[in-house]
């Protein structure tokens, strides 16, 4: 599909002329017939694609198969309580159209999966916006984008956070305190071989809540998979601060134009300190597998999943020790006595199958099975499985 030349009308001309005056008007022509493809149309997305609209994008395919509800009202770009109950992508197409006319805007009903990529992901797109944020179709949305060859652009959790000036746009590999990069990270090297190259807006801030307790009907604390509509989706909570995942979808916004509009944008790097000391746990871990099995081939973790492993399961301490702190000092001097080992000795050395031990507590407890762990130690082996679960949770397996 050709997009016509719209500047060539005088309204929309004079609806830009901020735009152009800051682009140009040969930038801005190539923004206007550009064609963006944003998947998820919640607080992110909605103000993604807002923005991209105002910014005079020619073309945009929204694709949301949820809808409007009341409790969304405090994030969305547009939604009203009129457009309660409708869908999400309808809702935007509808008031998109008394913004901007001229745009061709398209909206699926449609969940994103394999049998709608076709559908979804053909047509040739200048830019993929990813506002999804469940695990699964994440993953499976972003290998298709680098197989297709198309440029995609990552929003990670926005959730629970509420400081503005710690969210960065970087390379997936660079995401840091952010549970659903981390695991996306993990899942796409590890199902897909994808190791990075692909841009994500993310926070440095650490989440200051998790999700919510399931309350069914009655009131009472239930299983949330028994009333999930779509396998696989968040029906838990998560508290969410508004302003953030606007500002998330704004930044979208202006990093998608500014890179359709042909303009350079320096972002500000993001810096890791102290990672010397998870290098070395990630060195040990590899020569210890390399010792005791041959191999370090079922290695499943980077340094940075070393560095969640040892400050956020186990404090930097090792798991045979009782006393939960806040990771200081004591760790760094410590880390000369530490290493990863497996828990199961079975299975690889995984996110959710490492725990730290000090190395005589290693020795030990590779010379024992689980059943006798648990046997001989039930609170032990009770405290370190549900230690595992959390990281099994948090990475989507």
């Amino acid at each position: 599909m050709t997009t016509p030349n719209l500047l060539t009308d005088e309204v929309v001309s004079e609806q830009l002329t901020r735009n152009m005056q800051f682009f140009g008007l040969e930038a801005q022509q190539k923004i206007t017939a550009s064609y963006v493809v944003v998947i998820g149309l919640g607080g992110v997305g909605s103000h993604a694609a807002s923005m991209l609209l105002r910014s005079g994008v020619g073309r945009l395919l929204l694709v949301d198969f949820d809808q409007v509800t009341v409790s969304s009202l405090n994030r969305h770009a547009v939604a009203t309580r009129e457009d309660v109950g409708t869908p999400k992508a309808l809702c935007l197409k509808k008031h998109f159209q008394s913004i901007f006319p001229e745009c061709h805007i398209d909206a699926k009903v449609i969940l994103y999966d394999s049998s709608s990529e076709e559908e979804i992901l053909s047509g040739h797109p200048d830019f993929v916006l990813d506002c999804i944020d469940n695990i699964d179709t994440k993953v499976a949305l972003l290998a298709a984008c680098v197989r297709r060859g198309l440029k995609v652009l990552s929003a990670t959790g926005a959730g629970v956070r509420a400081d503005p000036t710690r969210i960065r746009v970087a390379d997936l590999r660079e995401s840091t305190n952010d549970p659903l990069s981390r695991a996306v990270r993990h899942r796409l090297r590890k199902d897909h071989g994808i190791d990075g190259g692909i841009p994500v807006v993310f926070s440095l801030e650490k989440p200051k809540a998790k999700l919510l307790p399931f309350k069914g009907p009655s009131g009472d604390e239930e299983n949330p998979s028994d009333y999930q509509i779509v396998p696989g989706f968040r029906v838990r909570i998560i508290p969410v601060l508004g302003t953030i995942p606007a500002i998330f979808g704004q930044v979208m916004a202006s990093y998608v134009a500014t890179q359709l509009a042909g303009l350079q944008v320096q972002m500000e790097p993001v810096v890791n300190f102290d990672t010397d000391h998870y290098r070395i746990l990630h060195q040990r871990l590899i020569e210890h597998e390399e010792l005791l099995y041959g191999t370090s081939m079922q290695v499943e973790v980077d340094v940075e999943e070393v560095m969640y492993i040892a400050k956020e399961l186990w404090h930097g301490r090792s798991a045979r020790d009782l006393s939960i702190k806040d990771v200081g000092r004591a760790m760094w001097r410590s880390v000369n006595e530490l290493m990863l080992v497996r828990w199961d000795q079975t299975k690889p050395a995984s996110v959710s199958n490492l725990i730290l031990l000090r190395f005589k507590e290693a020795d030990e407890h590779e010379s024992r099975s689980l059943e006798d762990i648990k046997e001989e130690e039930p609170e032990f082996f009770a405290r370190v499985t549900s230690v595992l679960k959390r990281a099994e949770s948090e990475f989507g397996f």
